[in-house]
């Protein structure tokens, strides 16, 4: 058996941030100088995907090793309970603490909760500090410790998420631990604690909400500094595993609730060539990297260029620190353990995505990737956010204006909402035709070959349509109860 102590694993995850926010991926304006250094000092994959184009379903994936839609997890919409784990999958918390690691998340939770049972200190965390739904405002927010719930002090939502963070470091360095912490930057609203920050980047032509976004992702960043400072201060750097990466692509478009009066809701800043954004299953709202650090485990300074999945860092980080994974359903993500440690790829995988609001359609916004070749089914138009013309009965929309109105209210004060609000019924508009890339030649998916290659377009489709049957099938059962 071996003496060396367990690993510690601190996973950070930012919100809505996009792979042209980095410093190191070609913005010349944004500043993420501890982002940078810790992609130096360890190893990056850029060819990397969430589960998800979306909050919820991408972070459910992250948390169980599975796609989205076995979770139950399947949208953002918390006041519908849509953004559930469902009670019989087995968390990364979940399989830390039965081995004896304090487990605690810090920030942003977004799978489940108006019930206990399907909240954080139940699916695996000894400590929770932060918040249930999909955002919050940074400063007038309400904040959860474990089963109190305490009105802001006003402090900026980021700087308290960090203080937090650093606190548990310091209060368990003594044994083995387990650290997520989910910013909720960069999201809307948009609010950054320097105005001087907004400023400079106003006067690098940059409208109000980019250049509040970038002002907020310094503020993260400097957040990851001081987490990275009290790890060495601790002399615990060395046997920390240490993970960055954000739950999806950027928000180029936001509703107008997040806006100020007469604000325009286009919000797009660079993305490093992707095409698309958050919501859509193009390259710019699924690809985000992942950089991962052990100093003495890891050798350092290296770009992984290996297909690699939110799915796959369940079973990786169980294989690094030793843990055998309770009894559950079964993983759909591959240990990566051999590939960090300098070995090939034995098999790139095919990977999956579908999404959309409600209940999942395989005719709108899914996608597969098999190997340089990527099949995508377009998001219908139209339905990227809700519109009227979505509902089967018109007559809902009033429905629909208070579940919006609620979903506000809750964010502001979660006291508000006390159970989940059922969904309308929306009828299903005609499908876009599929469209086929090779990322290899066209990384940003411009030229669709779909007319020129109809037998892959053919096979792919079949394969897609495997996937989401099964994955459908496994989400039908979700919900049963658990023995």
């Amino acid at each position: 058996m071996s003496s060396l102590p367990r690993p510690n694993v601190v996973l950070v995850v930012a919100d809505d941030m996009g792979y042209g926010d980095f410093g190191s991926f070609g913005n010349e304006a944004v500043r993420t100088p501890h982002l940078d250094r810790l992609i130096g000092e360890g190893v990056c994959f850029r060819q990397h995907y969430s589960a998800s184009p979306i909050c919820a379903p991408a972070r459910a994936a992250l948390l169980t090793g599975r796609y989205p839609h076995r979770t139950d997890a399947i949208t953002q919409h918390e006041i519908h309970g849509l953004d559930r784990i469902a009670l019989r999958e087995v968390t990364l918390a979940d399989a830390f603490q039965h081995a004896g690691y304090a487990t605690s998340l810090v920030g942003k939770w977004h799978n489940g909760t108006f019930d206990r049972r399907f909240e954080p200190n139940a699916r695996g965390f000894d400590e929770f500090t932060g918040f249930c739904g999909g955002w919050a405002d940074y400063y007038n927010y309400h904040l959860r410790r474990n089963d109190s719930l305490k009105p802001s002090d006003g402090a900026y939502m980021t700087d308290v998420l960090t203080r937090e963070a650093v606190a548990f470091i310091q209060r368990n360095r003594a044994q083995p631990f387990l650290l997520y912490l989910a910013y909720s930057a960069p999201h809307s609203p948009f609010q950054a604690p320097d105005e001087s920050v907004v400023e400079r980047y106003r006067t690098l032509g940059f409208n109000r909400i980019v250049a509040t976004t970038y002002a907020m992702i310094e503020a993260m960043d400097e957040g990851v500094g001081r987490v990275l400072g009290e790890l060495d201060n601790q002399g615990l750097a060395e046997n920390t595993i240490f993970l960055f990466t954000s739950d999806n692509g950027p928000a180029f478009f936001n509703p107008p609730y997040m806006l100020e009066p007469g604000e325009s809701s286009f919000n797009e800043r660079f993305n490093a060539g992707m095409r698309g954004s958050k919501g859509w299953v193009y390259e710019g709202g699924i690809r985000v990297p992942m950089i991962i650090r052990r100093p003495g485990t890891i050798e350092a300074g290296r770009m992984i260029d290996d297909l690699a999945h939110f799915t796959d860092w369940m079973p990786t980080l169980l294989s690094m620190a030793g843990i055998e994974r309770p009894a559950g359903p079964p993983m759909d993500g591959q240990d990566l353990s051999p590939t960090l440690l300098g070995e090939p790829q034995q098999v790139e995988p095919r990977r999956f995505w579908q999404w959309n609001h409600y209940l999942p359609r395989l005719a709108t916004n899914a996608a597969m990737r098999d190997g340089d070749w990527k099949l995508v089914r377009p998001l219908i138009e139209g339905t990227r956010f809700f519109n009227k013309e979505m509902l089967q009965n018109p007559e809902d929309q009033a429905l629909v204006d208070a579940f919006v109105a609620a979903d506000l209210q809750h964010k502001k004060d979660p006291s508000s909402v006390t159970d989940t609000l059922p969904y309308p019924a929306l009828r299903s508009p005609n499908p876009e035709p599929p469209e086929l890339y090779n990322l290899a030649d066209d990384p940003g998916e411009e030229h669709d070959l779909a007319e020129t290659n109809p037998d892959r377009v053919h096979r792919m489709l079949r394969e897609l349509e495997t996937w989401f049957e099964q994955v459908e099938t496994d989400r039908a059962t979700a919900q049963e109860p658990v023995a």
